[in-house]
């Protein structure tokens, strides 16, 4: 039995009453090129994954902590905002899960 629900919506507009999914997408990308502006001497963006690949309209931001990386995905359009090293590719890339991003933002916000 498939217990899905599908709602015929932009999922964009969900709101928990006070933000839409589409404003918090902005604000978590925003903050993210903060945290990497302050960062810079750990802080990249790169058009391409380790394997070289490209995704129309995105691009990868990244720091390399001591922890492991940290990277998120970002619309272009950010691009030029984010004044960090440009690499070729996401050398670095560890594999890491959404839930290790987690423990590694939590670990560095302990330690900074």
């Amino acid at each position: 039995m498939d217990n899905k629900l599908t709602i015929p919506y932009d999922v964009s507009e969900v709101s928990d009453g006070y933000h839409t999914f589409a404003e918090l997408y902005d604000h978590r990308c925003l903050l993210w090129i903060n945290v990497l502006q302050s960062n810079k001497d750990k802080a990249f963006k790169t058009w391409r994954n380790d394997a070289g690949e490209k995704w129309d309209g995105w691009f990868i931001a990244g720091l390399d902590t001591d922890f492991g990386q940290i990277t998120y995905h970002l619309p272009e359009k950010l691009w030029a905002l984010l004044d960090v090293k440009e690499t070729e590719k996401n050398e670095g890339y560890d594999g890491h899960t959404p839930e290790q991003t987690l423990q590694r933002l939590k670990k560095l916000a302990v330690a900074t």
